[in-house]
């Protein structure tokens, strides 16, 4: 079943079985601004939880996208890297930034659901 999960950093995965479709959160996007380039990781790549992924760049500021959990970059979303408003597209759609197989699914434990990201902003907002 896929279920969607949420780290502090505002990171938001989809996740299908042992497939993570990684993205960026709405309240990410908003601190963000309006964007000018995305730099996405190659297919391939392994990483571990909290390696960079993508770097997402806006007319304010540049942030980093980390993995939140270890796994190997099978996929790259390039659309997004040439019409960058699809990032506000859900991450179950195309919005995603890369698609990661799993290799740790225990790190999944450590991510918020929606309901808890939603307490989280209440928190920080």
């Amino acid at each position: 079943m896929a279920e969607f999960k949420y780290t502090k950093d505002h990171e938001c995965l989809h996740i299908d079985e042992d497939i993570a479709s990684i993205g960026i959160t709405a309240h990410a996007q908003d601190a963000l601004g309006d964007l000018v380039f995305i730099e996405l990781s190659e297919v391939g790549k392994t990483v571990s939880k909290g390696d960079e992924i993508a770097v997402v760049e806006s007319v304010k500021t540049a942030a980093e996208v980390y993995s939140p959990v270890a796994g190997e970059i099978i996929e790259t979303n390039e659309a997004i890297t040439d019409d960058l408003e699809l990032i506000s597209h859900g991450i179950n759609e195309d919005g995603w930034l890369v698609k990661l197989k799993i290799s740790d699914a225990s790190a999944l434990g450590d991510l918020m659901d929606a309901a808890a990201y939603g307490e989280y902003l209440k928190e920080i907002d």
